[in-house]
């Protein structure tokens, strides 16, 4: 399957995607982030620099990059009918990005586990929620600069309830051991 990839800056990233939506993208594959900010920086500490090859990436000038995948699927025949398309659009902390989930509904959740993850916040969805982690989770766990050896406390629900609760983390035990 052939496919493309376009950088729009993140401020104009909305009006993109939604012209995109109109010329035929109708399914949002994915959306995720990527976080660059030791892209290209490693090379003096880890002492093996003559392993890189003299083209190897430099620096991004940006921290993240929110990454949009999108299909153009005929609904009668289920078959693509464009080629696929990636847009890459670099955030700093501070950047404007806003919500595309009036445009695909399943951006919703996915935009809550770019927030989860990895803190990017959606202009528009100042109350936007974690999706994987539990409300007091400190941190998201996919920036490069989360300590790797950083210890969550588990929590159960805010009543102290626990039995049948699927938000609360345990191992209960089904068959007790003989």
């Amino acid at each position: 399957m052939n496919s493309e990839t376009r950088t729009v800056a993140s401020p104009f990233a909305f009006d993109t995607l939604r012209e995109l939506r109109t010329d035929g993208y109708n399914v949002l594959v994915d959306l995720t982030a990527v976080d660059y900010s030791l892209y290209g920086k490693c090379r003096g500490r880890m002492g093996w620099e003559g392993n890189f090859p003299a083209n190897a990436p430099e620096p991004k000038p940006h921290r993240f990059e929110v990454v949009y995948r999108l299909a153009c699927i005929d609904p009668a025949t289920g078959l693509e009918s464009l080629p696929r398309l990636t847009v890459r659009a670099p955030y700093d902390d501070g950047s404007v990005l806003l919500s595309v989930r009036s445009v695909w509904p399943n951006a919703d959740w996915l935009e809550r586990e770019v927030w989860d993850m990895f803190g990017i916040r959606f202009e528009d969805r100042p109350e936007i929620k974690r999706l994987l982690l539990y409300e007091e989770f400190v941190g998201h766990p996919l920036r490069k600069d989360y300590p790797v050896k950083k210890r969550q406390p588990l929590i159960g629900p805010k009543s102290g309830e626990l039995p049948d609760s699927p938000s609360f983390n345990a191992v209960r035990q089904e068959i007790p051991f003989e």
